[in-house]
């Protein structure tokens, strides 16, 4: 069985409102990308790792992974305009390295968020035990608070909205994983602004997504709120 794990990092950090991209920033003393990357490696030893980046953003990286001294081993694929293509071209990187690819039918990959550091190592290892029966998995979290629906048609005027059940809903976390064979027929599809994840991708093609649960703590680093629980967690 071949594991591999695409990190997707293409983030320019907006909503942090710092100089740096948000996987850039440190925790603990080190990028946040770093601590991605080994939590897979702690998960699955021996994982593929690759890592997409803007092709600006690779020199700075390099850097840093020098200044580090970070040489968990990792390939780099280049970004693109948006997440599908930059999913697409991790892909294509692992599927044109035929070192790696001796039965594409026994392999399974990982897409995972550069800003998700916190995945727990039986979260990944769940995620693949699972992909390798149902094909395509992805792991959630209950929701806990409160969910209000808006009405569409209170366009314009004072908002409406309605209660709705909560128990219905789940949030959902990556590694969004999946058998290797399906993500690359997922992928040969046109790209339509429909899909928000991977998991949507492999939707469109009649394939069900089955859900494991996540880890509370799995959360997405965005805001500069985030980095402070980060902190707090990584302690």
């Amino acid at each position: 069985m071949n594991f591999f794990a695409i990190i997707v990092a293409g983030g320019k950090g907006l909503r942090m409102g710092a100089d740096l991209p948000k996987q850039f920033l440190p925790i603990g003393g080190r990028p946040v990308l770093m601590h991605t990357l080994e939590a897979f490696e702690r998960a699955v030893p021996g994982i593929h790792l690759v890592l997409v980046l803007p092709a600006d953003h690779q020199p700075f990286w390099n850097e840093l992974c020098q200044r580090h001294a970070f040489t968990l081993a990792h390939t780099i694929a280049t970004g693109g305009p948006t997440r599908f293509h930059s999913v697409l071209n991790g892909l294509q990187t692992i599927l044109e390295n035929e070192t790696w690819l001796a039965d594409r039918a026994d392999a399974l990959v990982a897409v995972h968020d550069g800003v998700r550091p916190f995945v727990a190592p039986e979260v990944i290892r769940h995620c693949f035990e699972s992909a390798r029966e149902d094909g395509a998995v992805v792991p959630v979290v209950p929701v806990v608070e409160t969910l209000r629906q808006l009405d569409s048609a209170s366009a314009g005027k004072p908002e409406k909205s309605v209660t709705v059940d909560r128990s219905r809903f789940r949030l959902v976390q990556t590694p969004q994983t999946f058998q290797l064979t399906l993500l690359q027929q997922a992928y040969e599809q046109p790209f339509r602004d429909a899909f928000t994840d991977d998991a949507s991708v492999v939707e469109a093609l009649g394939h069900l997504i089955m859900l494991v649960e996540g880890n509370r703590e799995n959360i997405k680093i965005t805001t500069p709120f985030d980095l402070v629980v980060a902190e707090a967690l990584l302690r």
